[in-house]
């Protein structure tokens, strides 16, 4: 029976089931990449039913005007704090006042150290200083601006453009900070600015400004409303609240008692307002005190801009969770596990791989100690629901800075945190640059802590986070990389040119953030490989605590680099600016590629939650220490939402009565094996098949199971039976048995568990042939019952695991199966056992 062949029907009803099979796939993949690639609205944020925008509406409250809070009240130094060391609100010049390629603005002064406070009030010029690098920075940024066709529509639909910008010639980065806005009114700090001249004094910096809320900041207890109560229906209460001060002295809230304002927010074209002072007194968030930002309005009163818990940024973390493989748990399963009494409360955790002591683990972190900061938030929910994009939580990623720092009216240790805000144009008027909590999160006109749940995750890791210096050659990672964001930013806010930076799977606040991480790692190694000293240095002292610390940073960087491009291709504009920054290229490449080859290249950083859970994964795994600051739509209470957490892709689909989400898991596992094999994989799947072969055919040989048989075939034939079996058994089967049904390598966190999943996946694999055999393949029969056979196939099966482990592709181990099969066909008898003639 073994010879005979199928009767002509069968065949056909089998290639026909074949091509079903085929087809099936083929439209399942091509629906996930539509419902993935499918470029979304220009923003998160806007509806383009809405034709005026979030920052409009905010603005006709009086209390969001700049000119409502008087530079002549200023409020009692013993209470508050300024926010910065000169405060100042920027004032975009006429177009008149401006030379192309010089780059200034006016800047009225709101406060000032001591040595200026008699510009307090005035407008003066602000500008950069005359350094070789600030020039080079200033340079690679400035644009001409000139609006085209898809800018003016998305102006038209709410979204705020630079519009005072458009037709000005190489903006540079201060004035397309002052002209983000249709107002003067970004108001930011300035710590390192030094004061020149005499008569007509100006303002020279080296850095961006930081975008803040308020000129003043005070620490207190809020403890009821208080009279008159705001107009209106719920949420409002009451805008006016008694509170006590912290008070130094005692280290209590038993200072000064006072009456501030917090205003009620109005209702804005997501049908909620951005914040509400409603039962604030009452806010879980707020139990160790709030920060409130601020200025005194003319009658006296503070009126309060923007606040912060002082409970989130304490160095005194709730949980504490050690060890890697429980920290890669809280990363996977637990961080964004939300539940509905965790609204209004935060939630902060220290994770440390590096200890099994408790009390060891907080104290490491010390005054002056810094920080990479990941920044995710998720969604809203509740009666007045914001939706998905399709079946997905997208939410928005940035990176940040954070610093321990002494907190000047405590005294205690505290998180000083700063984001790098790589920001699409929006409706809300939140600009890309630099932003201080207070200003980002806590602002009550669009910060975000009210109405969305967020994840900040503060990362200490020596090799990225202290500086190094090889005999006098100084290197910063840490500066790099806020270099390279600065430069993302301000070419945001210029849209390059265009006026408008849209989001598209390809070009985001995830895959340009990542893009920024990729040009500093590049820069940085770079500079180590092309600079004969530093290679010295590092050959002269190998046990050196800098050399060894170096060596993880190069561990890190190429970990990063398989995250960041885990196809193994490199996207041309990534490269391209990459090689500008370096000043090896000259940028010709377009600035943000936009196409699906693009977003596919770079998928692992196309989704907001995957970025970040995967990079505070990563940094765990090299020994990164890891302060996780979660939220949950903190401040007062807005019964009509409820916190979403972020989705991974078409995260919402999930398996009834559970969490599980299968999509994106088996698009994540066959995403992940798409990677390229690069040359140490090869020689993976050189061994692997040697060692097949020396096992396989003594044994197959000597039971009588295989044979040398080289019967002539026609080579069209050869070609048809080549062609075939590289799509099945080869890629079908390990397709299912090895990439579906198997984490990817790079997300193993026990690989003890996952290599009994392994073994029992792999009895699956020997079982499914003689199965195969009495279904759909009937010409196995009974050669796929043969013990030999089964042995050969396990044999198999077990070297394509070990394979797929070490590298993680899929063309790895599809050509370790494939060529085993073509040779047993071939010859050694495969084709006589299976009665193929063609």
């Amino acid at each position: 029976m073994q010879n005979e062949k199928l009767p002509s029907k069968q065949r056909s009803r089998q290639k026909f089931k074949l091509r079903i099979g085929i087809f099936v796939v083929l439209l399942l993949l091509s629906a996930i990449a539509v419902l993935l690639f499918y470029p979304r609205s220009p923003t998160l944020e806007s509806s383009p039913s809405q034709p005026e925008s979030n920052y409009a509406i905010h603005k006709r409250q009086e209390f969001n005007q700049s000119q409502f809070y008087p530079t002549s009240q200023t409020p009692n130094p013993e209470l508050y704090q300024p926010v910065g060391k000169w405060v100042g609100r920027l004032l975009l010049p006429h177009q008149q006042q401006t030379q192309p390629g010089v780059d200034w603005v006016w800047m009225e002064v709101q406060h000032a150290p001591p040595e200026g406070q008699n510009l307090v009030g005035k407008i003066i010029r602000l500008q950069w200083q005359d350094k070789p690098e600030v020039k080079s920075y200033v340079q690679a940024v400035q644009r001409n601006i000139s609006f085209t066709d898809t800018t003016r529509e998305s102006q038209a639909q709410g979204i705020i453009h630079p519009s005072r910008l458009d037709g000005r010639l190489l903006v540079g980065p201060l004035q397309s900070l002052a002209g983000a806005r249709p107002n003067d009114d970004v108001i930011v700090t300035l710590d390192d600015a030094d004061l020149v001249g005499g008569n007509q004094p100006y303002l020279q910096i080296a850095h961006e400004p930081v975008i803040a809320t308020g000129r003043f900041y005070g620490l207190v207890k809020i403890l009821n409303p208080a009279p008159p109560v705001c107009p209106g229906n719920p949420p409002c209460g009451s805008d006016f609240f008694r509170v006590r001060h912290y008070s130094s002295a005692s280290r209590d809230f038993d200072g000064v008692e006072e009456t501030i304002r917090i205003p009620q927010q109005v209702f804005d074209t997501r049908n909620i307002p951005p914040s509400t002072p409603r039962e604030i007194e009452k806010s879980p968030a707020g139990q160790a005190g709030w920060y409130i930002y601020g200025a005194k309005d003319t009658q006296g009163i503070f009126v309060v801009q923007g606040i912060k818990p002082r409970s989130l940024l304490q160095l005194q973390p709730q949980h504490l969770i050690l060890g890697t493989e429980a920290g890669l748990n809280y990363i996977r399963l637990q961080n964004w596990r939300i539940r509905p009494q965790d609204k209004g409360t935060v939630r902060t955790v220290l994770l440390d791989p590096t200890t099994s002591q408790p009390q060891v683990a907080a104290s490491t972190w010390q005054e002056g100690d810094r920080a990479i900061l990941l920044h995710n938030f998720g969604g809203i929910g509740g009666q007045k629901s914001e939706g998905s994009t399709a079946y997905t939580i997208t939410g928005h990623f940035a990176f940040g800075l954070a610093q321990v720092v002494r907190d000047p009216i405590t005294k205690e240790l505290q998180f000083a945190i700063e984001y790098q805000q790589i920001y699409a144009n929006n409706a809300d008027g939140i600009i890309a640059g630099r932003h201080s909590w207070a200003d980002y999160m806590g602002n009550l006109q669009w910060g975000w802590a009210a109405t969305r749940p967020t994840s900040d995750v503060l990362i200490k890791f020596a090799p990225v986070t202290q500086d190094y210096d090889f005999g006098g050659i100084k290197l910063s990672p840490l500066t790099e990389l806020q270099r390279q964001l600065q430069v993302m930013m301000a070419r945001y806010r210029t849209g390059d040119g265009t006026g408008s930076a849209t989001v598209t799977p390809a070009t985001s606040c995830v895959q340009d953030a990542s893009q920024a991480l990729y040009s500093a790692i590049q820069v940085i190694t770079q500079q180590v490989a092309t600079t004969p000293a530093i290679q010295q240095w590092l050959s002269n002292h190998g046990n050196d605590p800098q050399t060894l610390r170096f060596r993880q940073l190069v561990r890190l960087s190429s970990s990063l680099q398989q995250r960041l491009t885990p196809l193994g291709i490199v996207r041309a504009d990534w490269q391209s600016n990459a090689d500008y920054l370096m000043g090896t290229g000259n940028g010709q490449e377009p600035f943000r590629d936009g196409s699906n080859w693009a977003a596919l290249t770079t998928w692992r950083t196309m989704v907001p939650r995957q970025a970040h859970d995967e990079l505070a994964a990563l940094f765990l795994r090299h020994g990164g220490k890891l302060w996780f600051l979660r939220t949950n739509q903190i401040g007062g209470e807005n019964p009509e939402i409820a916190p979403v957490a972020p989705t991974l892709a078409l995260g919402e689909i999930t398996i009834p009565s559970t969490n599980i989400a299968p999509i994106p898991i088996i698009v994540n596992r066959l995403l992940g094996s798409l990677v390229l094999p690069r040359a140490k994989d090869w020689l993976v799947v050189g061994i692997t098949v040697l060692i097949y072969s020396a096992i396989a055919l003594p044994l197959g040989l000597r039971s009588g199971f295989l044979s040398w048989s080289f019967a002539s075939t026609k080579p069209f034939q050869q070609l048809g039976i080549i062609l075939r079996t590289i799509i099945s058994p080869a890629i079908a089967e390990e397709l299912v048995f090895r990439v579906l049904l198997l984490p990817h390598p790079i997300e193993v966190i026990n690989l003890y568990r996952w290599a009994l999943w392994a073994g029992f996946i792999l009895l699956l694999f020997i079982l499914y042939h003689p199965l195969n055999a009495k279904t759909f393949y009937r010409v196995g029969f009974p050669t796929f019952f043969h013990p030999m056979f089964l042995t050969l196939t396990g044999l198999l099966g077990l070297c394509c695991t070990i394979a797929y482990a070490i590298t993680g592709s899929l063309w790895a181990i599809v050509f370790i199966h494939w060529i085993v099969v073509l040779v047993w066909l071939l010859g050694l008898g495969g084709r006589k056992k299976l009665s193929i003639s063609h």
